[in-house]
C-alpha cells in the first residue's frame, strides 16, 4: 500500500524510475533507480519508514514544561557586506564520522544494531531526501520576505532561512566513492540533480539551487558515504552575486556573455584545457586560486542542468569519471601510489530571478590539498581579507592533468 504523500511518478526518458514518499518525521525521500526490477516498475522500493519519529514540525516542550511552537533557522544581514549569514546552531547536534554500521545513509539492514537510518529499503541506487539537520528549511508558518530586527537596530536585519537542504545518495555502497560509479549510475544522478533543480527553483522565495559533493575528511567532511548536497537558498549566494556583477559588466562594455567567452577564450588558447568532448571541455581557469582547480562547461550555452539534453547528460555521465579519476591520480604516495584527492564539486547554474541570463551552467572542482600530506589554509589575507593567493598556477595544474592522460 502506498503510504500518503508518496508519489511513483514513472520513468524518466533515460529509464530512471523516480518514487516519492515522506518519512516518519514529514520529510521528503525520492528513490531514483536504474536497475531491474525497479526501473520498470515490476518492483517498488520500501516507501513506509517505521521510525518513531516526531513530525519535525509538531510543537516541542520546553525544559519548563511548556508547548511552544517549532522554530527554524534564522539568517542575519551582515551590514558591512551585504550578505545573509544563516545562523544553524542545531547542526552542532548532526551525526559525526559515524562506525560504518551505523551510517544514517546506508540501507537498511534487518538486525542492525543501528536503526534510524534515512532510507527504509535494503538497498538503492539513487536515493534523495530532505536533511533532517538542515541549516535552510521552510516552515509552514513562514511568512517569506518577512523579517525582524536583532535587538531591535534596525542596521540588523534577520528574516527565516527559508531555503531547503537535501541529501543525495549516489551508492548504497558505503566504501565506494563517485569516481567507482559506472556511467549509467552518474546518469542517473545527473537525472536526479536535473528533477531537483527544477523542483527546488519552483518553491516560493528560492534564488538559486546549488547541487555539490563535499569529498575527504580534509574538507569537513562529516559522513564519509558516497553522497552530495543540495542548498536552494532564499537569497544569492556573495559568490554568485560577484560573479553577475562582471557578467554584467562584461556585457555592457563588450557586448558579450562573460562565462561563454571565459569559454572560448580557454579553447582557443588551449594551454589550460584537461578534457574535451563532443559536448564539455574541461579546463583549468586562467586565474585558479586553489591548489588543485578545474572547471568543466557544456560547449553549448545551458542555463542550468535541467537543461541539458540527453545527449550532453550522457557525455556528461563519462566526461565527468574521467575528470574525477585524473584528479584522484593528481598526487601520489613516495611509492607512486595515488592518494585520494578531497575536493569540492559544485555546479553553477542560472539563478532564478533577476539576472538569470548572464548565468551559464558549470562545475567547479578544487581541493584544499597542495601537496602530498599538506594542506593550504586560508589564513591572514585570504581570510582576514578575502585577497587570495595562489601556491603554484594554473599552468603548472593543468600540466598535471594533461600529463596524466597520457
Amino acid at each position: 500500500m502506498t503510504p500518503t504523500g508518496s508519489a511513483p511518478t514513472g520513468p524518466a526518458p533515460t529509464g530512471v524510475r523516480r518514487t516519492a514518499t515522506t518519512l516518519a518525521d514529514g520529510r521528503d525521500l525520492i528513490y531514483f533507480d536504474d536497475s531491474e526490477p525497479y526501473a520498470s516498475g515490476a518492483s517498488t522500493r520500501r516507501l513506509d519508514d517505521p521510525r518513531p519519529l516526531p513530525n519535525r514540525f509538531a510543537p516541542v516542550v520546553g525544559p519548563d514544561g511548556v508547548e511552544r511552537p517549532v522554530t527554524g533557522p534564522e539568517m542575519r544581514l551582515d551590514p558591512l557586506t551585504g550578505d545573509w549569514v544563516p545562523m544553524a546552531s542545531h547542526r552542532m547536534n548532526r551525526t559525526f564520522l559515524p562506525a560504518a554500521d551505523s551510517c544514517p545513509l546506508c540501507p537498511a539492514r534487518p538486525g542492525a544494531e543501528y536503526s534510524d537510518g534515512e532510507i527504509p529499503d535494503t538497498d538503492y541506487d539513487v536515493a534523495v531526501f530532505e536533511n533532517r539537520f538542515a541549516a535552510l528549511m521552510q516552515l509552514p508558518t513562514d511568512t517569506l520576505g518577512e523579517g525582524w530586527q536583532v535587538d531591535g537596530e534596525p542596521l540588523w536585519q534577520a528574516r527565516p532561512a527559508a531555503g531547503r537542504c537535501e541529501v543525495v545518495c549516489f551508492s548504497a555502497d558505503h566504501t565506494s566513492s563517485f569516481a567507482d560509479l559506472t556511467p549509467q549510475r552518474v546518469r542517473t544522478i545527473i537525472e536526479a540533480w536535473a528533477d531537483r533543480t527544477t523542483e527546488l527553483s519552483a518553491m516560493p522565495g528560492i534564488e538559486q539551487v546549488f547541487c555539490f559533493e563535499n569529498r575527504g575528511r580534509e574538507i569537513g567532511v562529516t559522513l564519509p558515504h558516497p553522497h552530495g548536497q543540495i542548498y536552494a537558498f532564499p537569497y544569492v549566494t556573495p559568490r554568485t552575486q560577484a560573479m553577475l556583477r562582471q557578467a554584467a559588466e562584461h556585457r555592457e562594455r563588450t557586448g558579450g556573455h562573460l562565462l561563454r567567452d571565459v569559454l572560448d577564450a580557454e579553447r582557443r588558447a588551449g594551454t589550460r584545457v584537461v578534457l574535451e568532448s563532443e559536448h564539455w571541455t574541461a579546463y583549468v581557469p586562467a586565474a585558479a586560486r586553489w591548489p588543485v582547480e578545474v572547471h568543466l562547461a557544456p560547449n553549448r550555452d545551458v542555463l542550468d542542468l535541467p537543461g541539458l539534453t540527453d545527449t550532453e547528460r550522457d557525455d556528461l555521465a563519462v566526461v565527468y569519471l574521467q575528470l574525477l579519476r585524473r584528479l584522484d591520480r593528481f598526487f601520489v604516495e613516495a611509492d607512486g601510489g595515488p592518494i585520494p584527492l578531497p575536493y569540492i564539486a559544485g555546479w553553477h547554474q542560472a539563478v532564478v530571478g533577476p539576472g538569470r541570463e548572464l548565468g551559464r551552467l558549470h562545475l567547479q572542482v578544487f581541493s584544499v590539498l597542495r601537496a602530498p600530506g599538506k594542506l593550504k589554509y586560508l589564513a591572514g589575507v585570504e581570510s582576514g581579507m578575502a585577497s587570495w593567493i595562489s601556491d603554484t598556477t594554473p599552468e603548472l595544474i593543468a600540466a598535471r592533468l594533461q600529463a596524466i592522460a597520457l
